[in-house]
């Protein structure tokens, strides 16, 4: 366990802030929990957490809503994922206007899609700065605090909480799988009408085939 702790602690003192720099920019609430986590460890600083999380969040969706403002309309015909978030993104910016840019991260499934759709509208791209420098530093808080906070929780039940690290890593990365899980599964149950429409329509294109 000693041998673990001391390499996880060389490693994370190397690359700990970097990688999660690259995690939080790509999307990363997972990579961001267990940080915190390590933070309460003592293998990062929370501070530095909390920061390095907000620079990847922000640059990451700085660079997704330009991507949408000068190659937008390219994505949406080239990249089908793109193209059927399209109008489910417009309706959310419909109903909250320019609050969807401050919620989009919290977003599942929209995480990277509403940046880059927000490109392609009217949006200024300073009143988009604004708002996701806001955005990201609320973000980059509150989930850096709930893996510190685990953390936390653990030491009240257990006398030495570095003893059982490695399990309480398992249990905190079950536990983001779970979630992911869980979310995964409620959006595909959402989908299960358009499915079925989707079914109904092709077979009835199918029939229409074979008639003439």
């Amino acid at each position: 366990m000693v041998h673990f702790q001391q390499l996880l602690k060389e490693y994370l003192q190397l690359h700990g802030y970097w990688v999660l720099f690259v995690g939080t920019f790509l999307e990363g609430e997972a990579i961001l929990i267990m940080a915190g986590f390590l933070a309460f460890q003592g293998y990062l600083n929370v501070a530095g957490v909390i920061l390095t999380s907000w620079a990847g969040s922000f640059f990451g969706d700085q660079c997704y809503f330009y991507l949408g403002r000068f190659r937008g309309k390219s994505l949406l015909r080239r990249f089908h994922p793109v193209a059927r978030k399209f109008r489910e993104a417009l309706r959310l910016i419909e109903k909250y206007g320019s609050f969807v840019a401050f919620i989009s991260r919290y977003t599942y499934g929209f995480r990277i899609v509403l940046p880059i759709i927000l490109g392609i509208t009217s949006l200024t791209p300073r009143t988009f700065l604004w708002i996701n420098l806001l955005s990201a530093l609320s973000w980059a808080v509150v989930f850096s605090l709930a893996g510190y906070l685990f953390g936390k929780s653990a030491a009240l039940v257990l006398d030495d909480v570095g003893k059982y690290e490695q399990y309480l890593m398992l249990a905190l990365v079950g536990f983001i799988i779970m979630t992911w899980c869980f979310h995964a599964y409620h959006a595909f149950k959402l989908k299960g009408p358009v499915r079925r429409r989707l079914a109904r329509m092709r077979a009835l294109q199918k029939t229409r085939k074979t008639t003439l």
